[in-house]
């Protein structure tokens, strides 16, 4: 790349990108699918198993759509079009970000300072429901006369330091390959479940299609459902399709695994001129390189889609189960508790009896999978928009950092899992500031980049009306959110 600002050339496609389709080609690209496992896992834990199986046991299919809106928004086009940009341009989001107006890194810093004040409580709440399924199990065998919520708060801490320790020894390919296993596992688990439990398909296709229908919260349905109907449905929806930090991870793994533009022999100049202003002038005009460019965006393609494939049947699975088995027997929770996990075998139980042992592990593989994968996604977008914002910051090591914000995490954990803060109250607060206003701002702005592109690299029309919907759902997310807890907030004064 010369220094005068010539265009750059996209070079001739070759292997994949090259051949015509074919099913082996088919099968080749499913090696594609590794960031999005990693992003879809970190909603895993919270959303699906727990949150999904609690919507179904109250609202049995009605408000099946309301999962299928959150996969299609968050899972396919906030994730695809976060990281298309990296992949066509070779820039970082936070890169791009941090050139916003105003002083420099607002944003950025705004995003870090949120996602580390929140992420030990958001945490907590995956890793507490584990303590005190573990507690369910071995209450009778554990010794003193400690009580039951005792060893739940103990065992919290436990799961959430092991957690932290392999989540310290794990690179991003280690958590990657991991998160795939766990994917595959919940897929085929929730399939083999769902089938078996035999929910009702008519029932199923009907809550699907009724978007915007809302069913009555029952008299015996959760608390926080009766109390504030849309505030819980924000919190479920924000639950689904992955976090505020996964999705901003999302495009420094896209640049990692060299997707897109990100395999240019002289990648490092191209993001060297991306840094120079916020003007894309480098792309070539030429529409022949502009469509060879298109073509290398087939990873990401796959892997998004891969990625909501995955959460869309897990939800679907789990939604069944609750509104199956839990539904008719009105079994359901107040917003102070945390045992859903242990009545969800109840599920497993009316299949069969060796089936419970079999969801015990399922359960906690995904929700030990998004405690993993947290702290990656965390340590990923500090370095990065630390970097952007102080560019002497990239010399310091990723390993150090990541030890501090595990340190941090533990901490706040620590604090949270004893202080007696209710699921609903935590989830909620979390679901308000990061997944759906936070979420919202930075997606307008991905959004706008993707827009302002050189004309042949800008998303196709549909795409991009998709992404204007999206991001007008995540601001009625947003507003529901912030009224809902407001109206919460002066309730107690």
């Amino acid at each position: 790349m010369s220094s005068n600002n010539e265009p750059i050339e996209i070079p001739p496609l070759t292997g994949i990108y090259a051949e015509p389709f074919s099913m082996g080609k088919l099968f080749r690209m499913m090696k594609f699918f590794g960031p999005a496992a990693v992003v879809a896992s970190l909603s895993l834990g919270v959303g699906e198993t727990i949150m999904v199986t609690g919507l179904g046991a109250w609202s049995e299919y009605g408000l099946l759509w309301l999962l299928v809106l959150s996969v299609v928004v968050k899972g396919i086009f906030v994730t695809y079009l976060i990281g298309r940009y990296t992949a066509v341009t070779g820039q970082r989001i936070g890169h791009r970000l941090v050139m916003l107006p105003g002083p420099r890194g607002w944003l950025l810093l705004s995003v870090i300072v949120a996602e580390l004040g929140l992420i030990g409580m958001g945490l907590t709440a995956v890793a507490k429901p584990c303590g005190h399924l573990i507690t369910y199990l071995s209450y009778d065998a554990l010794p003193g006369n400690l009580a039951f919520d005792t060893w739940v708060n103990l065992w919290t801490n436990v799961i959430f330091a092991a957690a932290m320790a392999v989540s310290l020894m794990s690179s991003f390919r280690m958590l990657e390959r991991q998160q795939i296993v766990i994917c595959g596992v919940l897929v085929l688990g929730t399939i083999v479940a769902t089938v078996l439990v035999r929910p009702d398909v008519g029932g199923m296709i009907m809550g699907a299609i009724r978007i915007g229908h809302l069913p009555a919260a029952p008299e015996w349905g959760p608390t926080a459902v009766r109390a504030d109907y849309s505030l819980n449905m924000v919190v479920i929806f924000g639950y689904i399709g992955g976090s505020l930090s996964g999705h901003l991870a999302y495009s420094s793994w896209v640049s990692m695994s060299g997707w897109g533009i990100n395999s240019h022999p002289r990648i490092d100049d191209i993001r060297r001129r991306a840094g120079e202003g916020p003007r894309i002038d480098y792309l070539p005009d030429d529409p022949q390189q502009a469509r060879r460019l298109r073509k290398l965006l087939l990873p990401l393609k796959w892997d998004c889609g891969m990625g909501a494939f995955v959460l869309l049947i897990v939800s679907i699975a789990f939604l069944a189960a609750g509104a199956t088995i839990l539904y008719p027997r009105q079994e359901t929770l107040s917003g102070n508790s945390w045992e859903l996990l242990t009545k969800q075998a109840s599920i497993w139980r009316e299949i069969h009896a060796t089936m419970v042992p079999v969801y015990y592990v399922m359960i906690l593989a995904a929700l030990w999978g998004t405690l993993a994968s947290v702290p990656e996604a965390i340590t990923q977008v500090t370095n990065d928009f630390l970097g952007a914002i102080w560019p002497r910051f990239e010399e310091f090591p990723i390993w150090r950092l990541k030890c501090i914000i595990v340190t941090g995490c533990f901490a706040f954990s620590v604090m949270w899992t004893w202080s007696g803060i209710t699921f609903d109250l935590m989830t909620q607060i979390a679901a308000f500031l990061t997944v759906s206003l936070g979420l919202f701002v930075v997606f307008s702005f991905v959004l706008y980049f993707n827009m302002t592109l050189p004309r042949g690299y800008r998303p196709s029309w549909y795409i991009a009306a998709a992404g204007i919907a999206s991001a007008a759902t995540l601001l009625l997310c947003a507003i529901g959110g912030g009224v809902g807890l407001a109206r919460k907030v002066l309730a107690g004064f």
